[in-house]
Formats: structure tokens, C-alpha cells, sequence
């Protein structure tokens, strides 16, 4: 073999050695880097269930609001934090974050000048603890008639017919 064939051959040799070695480090990062996940995980679990406080609203009875979270473990990157919620309007405030499908009122009480009606849980907010079933009550009121009213276009048919008239 001639010098230049015999360099050329140790050029490719060195090559595809520097190619082997370098498909070895880099199968050796990426199993390194998998090891390096499993642990961060098993970290995370170190860390205790978030606890929330009820939903404080920004002004007001309802609307939007917030709500503090906290949590333990000596591990644990940040042990509070602050969660954006929203109190519906539309919900009785005695109950706070627990909403109730009521029944219709009931009779009215001689004795006692009640009417009482009874809800069953439908839903809680954010793990709110709230009762299966509760009574609420209000005062009789007595009833009365709602006046009958004449519709918007007679009277304006009536107003028409007397201008005609003047």
C-alpha cells in the first residue's frame, strides 16, 4: 500500500472511532438526564395537598375574590400561594360556598308566625364543607291580590281616541 492510502485509512479509522465515542456520551447524558426526572418527582411527593381558605371577595358579598393556599414539606418550593375565585351573587350568603336546591315553602305555622322550607345539597365550592340538608324560615306575609293593571296599548289607544275627540 502506498503512504497516501495507508493516511487515508487512519483518517476514517479516527473518524468513525471519534463518531462512536461521541454516540456513547450522548446515550450516557440522555440516561443521566431521565435518572435526574425520576428524582425531581420523587421530590414533589415530599409535598403536602394544598388547603384552601374560603374565597374572600374583593369588595362586597360576591363576585370576584381571592383565596389563600397553603401546604407543607421540607422540600417544597413554595408552601403558599394565592388563587384568583369568583362568590356567584345569586347565592344565599348564610351558606357561603355550599348551594342548596330548596323545596316550596310550607305551610304557614299559626303558632310560631313561620313558614319553613328545606334544602338538600347540590354543590360546594372548593371542598367547602357545608351540611347535607338545612331548614331555613321566614315570616308570613299576608297575602294580597296584585292589582290588575290595563296594558301599555289601551291606555295609549285611550289617550289617541280623546286627542281625536278635543
Amino acid at each position: 500500500m502506498q503512504p497516501q492510502q495507508q493516511q487515508q485509512q487512519r483518517r476514517k479509522f479516527a473518524a468513525v472511532f471519534l463518531a462512536f465515542i461521541f454516540i456513547l456520551a450522548a446515550v450516557d447524558i440522555a440516561e443521566a438526564g431521565k435518572k435526574e426526572k425520576a428524582e425531581k418527582k420523587v421530590k414533589k411527593s415530599d409535598c403536602g395537598e394544598w388547603q384552601w381558605s374560603v374565597c374572600v371577595p374583593t369588595s362586597g358579598d360576591c363576585g370576584l375574590g381571592t383565596r389563600e393556599g397553603t401546604r407543607t414539606g421540607a422540600e417544597c418550593k413554595q408552601t403558599m400561594k394565592t388563587q384568583r375565585c369568583k362568590i356567584p351573587c345569586n347565592w344565599k350568603k348564610q351558606f357561603g360556598e355550599c348551594k342548596y336546591q330548596f323545596q316550596a315553602w310550607g305551610e304557614c305555622d299559626v303558632n310560631t308566625a313561620l313558614k319553613t322550607r328545606t334544602g338538600n345539597l347540590k354543590r360546594a365550592l372548593h371542598n367547602a364543607e357545608c351540611q347535607k340538608t338545612v331548614t331555613i324560615s321566614k315570616p308570613c306575609g299576608k297575602l294580597t291580590k296584585p292589582k290588575p293593571q290595563e296594558s301599555k296599548k289601551k291606555k295609549k289607544e285611550g289617550k289617541k281616541q280623546e286627542k281625536m275627540l278635543d
